[in-house]
């Protein structure tokens, strides 16, 4: 699948990917209002061999087939989620 990945212009770090051929059509309208102006960063080809930086390649496909895209947020926020409270 060739993914195509944005930028948010609201939030440093976080980033949306997405299917190529079907864009932003299947991420809902909320979402985009909270990342703000999506700018595109990178075109990848996921294919499940291919490693990415900060996010399992196989999930953010699984997402993208399951849901239509995948939000990469920025380091640390994730973990202070999962914190007990």
């Amino acid at each position: 699948m060739f993914c195509q990945v944005y930028r948010s212009s609201r939030r440093q770090e976080m980033y949306l990917y997405v299917d190529k051929a079907e864009g932003l059509e299947r991420v809902p309208e909320v979402l985009l209002q909270q990342f703000g102006e999506p700018e595109a960063v990178m075109l990848v080809y996921l294919d499940g061999k291919r490693r990415l930086a900060r996010a399992d390649a196989d999930t953010v496909l699984k997402e993208i087939r399951e849901q239509g895209y995948y939000l990469q947020m920025p380091p640390g926020a994730a973990d202070l989620q999962r914190q007990p409270g």
